[in-house]
């Protein structure tokens, strides 16, 4: 992992907007409607290179394929391994529940995913290589086009996969854990051995708290989240930690938030997970105030910090004097070279989404690297 030695180094979470015609092929792939893989491949090859040319004439440092190929986040896996099938009930986020006027009024503006979020029903194994190999190829020759500072590729921890996809068949959920980390570890171990720094996405660490445990106590949501970052971290057992980083998250959804369990909560939680930079919302208003955890917790020697520097449900275009502002707030309590920027979270994270203009979302990192040089001058001269 590429760090910020002698100025900020920018990056983001991951997902970005796809263009109509990914978005097409994705929505036939996941009704089982594609007739055509040729078609498909090489649109996504296309795709990706464009998006990581895009992010590298933005200022982008650190970029990734913007999971082009990806029907969701946490929900591709379902092309990938055996054992799911069907659907899922939804749990609404108990904030959205707690003010269901609101709920109606953006489920019809489509900001709730349609998309299938099926069960756990039987043994989990690897189905088909095929994707990832295709990932892989298609990001490394982007990077050879593009050729960025770094590149950074995705995968979903065990923990996300659980929370979307229920358990139906595993005697229990540390049995159904430890079975999806047995078997993630390959997509991990693969895309290091590529060449690329490894981002899991654990959005069950901060949003699981209101949704999976809405009902229970903050002390049992912490219990689990617990038991999330050991199958974790044994998923990651063969990969460097400065291989690999990972991204909090409380739902990239345009909400109340009033029910998102605070940093200081889950931070020791986190701060035991093997990925040795972590990514986290820092810029919207529900979190932009928890910077402070960072004057009472000492950052672990060779941990790195990615805060959100830039909404991701806002098509507010942050000043880039505001965004020079968050990052010395942290680099002041952390040390510059323990600090890289990104996004709150991704912009894109299920096929469908658009809560964010696509050409807002070039406007906002453009603003984020202007503020990245803003916060180097004052840190490095």
């Amino acid at each position: 992992m590429i760090f910020s030695r002698d100025r900020i180094l920018t990056t983001h979470v991951g997902s970005l907007p796809r263009p109509d015609d990914v978005w097409a092929m994705l929505q036939a792939k996941d009704k089982d409607e594609l007739t055509d893989q040729a078609a498909f491949d090489g649109c996504m090859t296309a795709a990706v290179k464009d998006v990581v040319k895009t992010q590298v004439e933005l200022g982008v440092d650190v970029v990734s394929d913007g999971e082009m190929s990806k029907i969701g986040y946490g929900t591709y896996i379902k092309d990938r391994l055996t054992g799911f099938s069907g659907d899922s009930p939804r749990l609404p986020p108990r904030d959205l529940a707690m003010y269901p006027r609101y709920m109606k009024k953006i489920a019809a503006a489509g900001e709730t995913p349609t998309i299938r979020r099926q069960l756990c029903t039987g043994p989990i194994e690897i189905r088909d290589r095929k994707p990832l190999a295709k990932d892989i190829a298609n990001m490394q020759a982007a990077v050879v086009a593009g050729r960025p500072v770094d590149a950074f590729m995705n995968a979903a921890s065990p923990g996300v996969i659980a929370l979307f996809q229920p358990n139906r068949y595993y005697p229990s959920h540390e049995a159904y854990l430890g079975a999806l980390a047995d078997v993630m570890r390959e997509e991990y171990e693969a895309i290091v051995a590529a060449g690329f720094v490894l981002q899991v996405d654990c959005p069950d660490l901060a949003m699981g708290r209101h949704i999976m445990f809405a009902d229970e106590s903050d002390e049992t949501f912490v219990k689990a989240a617990a038991q999330n970052v050991e199958a974790l971290n044994h998923a990651l057992e063969r990969v460097p930690a400065d291989r690999v980083r990972m991204h909090l998250c409380w739902g990239n959804y345009e909400g109340p938030h009033v029910c998102d369990v605070p940093l200081e909560k889950i931070l020791g939680t986190v701060l035991k997970a093997k990925p040795q930079a972590i990514s986290f919302e820092a810029a919207n208003p529900r979190h932009g105030h928890e910077w402070t955890q960072f004057e009472r917790v000492k950052l672990p020697a060779g941990k790195v910090l990615i805060p959100g520097v830039i909404e991701s449900k806002s098509n507010f275009i942050e000043h880039p004097e505001l965004i020079a502002q968050r990052i010395g707030r942290y680099a002041e309590l952390v040390g510059r070279e323990n600090v890289m920027v990104g996004s709150d979270c991704g912009y894109g994270t299920w096929v469908g989404q658009a809560a964010v203009d696509p050409d807002v979302v070039w406007a906002k990192f453009a603003a984020m690297a202007e503020g990245a040089r803003i916060a180097s001058r004052e840190f490095w001269t």
